[in-house]
């Protein structure tokens, strides 16, 4: 009886030691399943991660390159505005030049027009002395 007891408790050891490999590498398996669900999870939030980070990346520099493209177009603008301003104010130099000879064409028209008056003026009260002599010397 002893024996066939032991032979029982034998049994059951090597039993449960297979019902135990069955349960581990049903263990195994499903925590492997488990981590490859994990890790299959973890890749799609991953690789979306990396998708959205590669469209900011292009959007930023497309971002880049139109503040480069603004950047350049304002500097441009500044300068016609600059030149436009240096041409009204060079305009302002040559209309106030313009100014500046008139008033002087005037004061040399005024001088001209006394000159011919004061001439005139002369001719008409009778010749000057030197014409006299030199008209009374044709006479003679």
């Amino acid at each position: 009886m002893l024996t066939s007891m032991v032979k029982e408790h034998h049994k059951e050891q090597v039993k449960r030691k297979q019902e135990q490999e069955v349960r581990r590498k049903e263990a195994i398996e499903a925590s492997n399943e488990l981590t490859q669900s994990l890790v299959d999870t973890l890749n799609v939030g991953v690789a979306q991660a990396y998708l959205n980070q590669k469209r900011l990346d292009a959007e930023a520099k497309q971002l880049h390159m139109g503040a480069t493209n603004f950047a350049k177009q304002t500097h441009q603008w500044l300068q016609l505005i600059d030149n436009f301003s240096s041409a009204l104010k060079e305009l302002g130099d040559v209309e106030n030049w313009a100014r500046s000879i008139e008033g002087d064409m005037h004061v040399i028209n005024q001088s001209l027009e006394l000159a011919y008056k004061a001439s005139r003026a002369a001719q008409a009260t009778g010749p000057p002395v030197e014409a006299s002599t030199s008209a009374s010397a044709n006479a003679t």
